[in-house]
């Protein structure tokens, strides 16, 4: 087998499509896409227009359904990341609980196809849960399999994402080792050089751009695009605003008159992006967070410019469905990050 015959991806739980645009950057063909979110798989269609897609249920969906949708292809490498924050556990194993049947699904995904490698990312403290028992549960599972699996916490920011939003990755490799020291940017991009083209208006959808790209950041996210899209303005009430005024590039609810401090209650609260430094990790709209210079919260554009989509990967469905479609998304550079790595340094093992 040669690098070229081994670029085929199954993509699950794969929301908008953040994992599988960094695996098509870095070369591979992703046969189909599969989620249970209609909007999402709206926004995947859109952009991935050489990848199927499938509205199903992991929990429940049979390999050889999926199967039928591939045309006879292999499977080389199964990537996605399954709700995993519900894990019901006894003793030192994930049980058959219904909590667990997303997870379960990936599994049996994987043991179906026996792909040569699979790649699942999850939040952080995936590796802690349960006193680290749903850590080498997962192992595990895919060693029973015939995998080698290795994790590790990859900070995006790292890879050139301004956002340092950090995700834990299992990789899984059939009968080959796989070294997971992903070489990492010098220059970490702030929110500055992310943002600073775009303007505190709305814009009409493929609006030109209202200036030239101020960062080589801006270029690589221009590069294929023709004007901006998304970039639609939330108009926040007068007293929304004003204290949002208040608060400085970088800073937060303690910056602001104590009698305004408590005004809402997570601490995240009244939370401005820092110019000078990569992004906080976005969310998917709950608009707790504001621009580092504008009286308002990041458009989907901008915030999607923080999880590193280009600009001409637009986003469909209502403004809120936006908005958790990016906030949900595996960051597309550090993902294409990791598939480099995966191709570099996998398939040059196997013969």
């Amino acid at each position: 087998m040669t690098n070229k015959d081994l670029n085929t991806v199954l993509d699950l739980f794969c929301g908008c499509g953040g994992m599988s645009l960094g695996f098509e950057e870095a070369g591979y063909h992703v046969l189909l896409g599969i989620d249970i979110w209609k909007d999402a798989l709206e926004t995947y269609k859109y952009n991935h227009k050489q990848s199927k897609t499938l509205c199903a249920d992991m929990a429940s969906l049979n390999p050889s359904e999926v199967e039928k949708l591939l045309d006879g292809q292999q499977v080389d490498v199964i990537i996605g990341g399954p709700p995993c924050q519900g894990f019901s556990i006894a003793g030192k194993r994930i049980v058959d609980d219904e909590r667990n049947q997303l997870y379960k699904g990936f599994v049996r995904m994987v043991e179906y196809f026996k792909p040569q490698a699979f790649v699942m990312e999850n939040v952080p403290n995936i590796l802690s849960m349960g006193d680290g028992i749903i850590k080498a549960s997962i192992i595990e599972d895919f060693q029973s399999l015939g995998y080698n699996v290795q994790t590790k916490v990859l900070t995006a920011s790292d890879y050139g994402v301004p956002q340092n939003r950090r995700r834990a990755v299992f990789v899984g490799t059939l009968n080959s080792t796989f070294d997971f020291e992903i070489p990492s940017v010098e220059h970490k991009v702030t929110t500055n050089e992310a943002l600073s083209d775009l303007p505190e208006g709305s814009l009409e959808e493929g609006a030109a751009y209202p200036t030239e790209a101020q960062s080589e950041y801006q270029k690589l996210e221009r590069r294929n695009s023709s004007g901006v899209y998304n970039h639609e303005i939330t108009v926040h009430n007068e007293q929304t605003k004003r204290i949002i005024s208040m608060v400085p590039d970088g800073g937060n609810y303690k910056d602001l008159p104590k009698d305004l401090q408590g005004t809402r209650k997570v601490h995240i609260a009244w939370t401005r992006l820092n110019s000078l430094r990569p992004s906080i990790t976005i969310d998917t709209g709950h608009r707790h967070h504001f621009h580092y210079k504008w009286n308002r919260v990041p458009t989907v554009r901008e915030s999607a410019r923080i999880q590193s989509f280009p600009d001409d990967f637009i986003f469909m469905c209502s403004k809120t469905s936006q908005y958790k479609q990016v906030g949900n998304a595996v960051p597309p550079l550090m993902a294409q990050a990791i598939a480099e790595h995966l191709k570099k340094n996998l398939w040059k093992k196997i013969k």
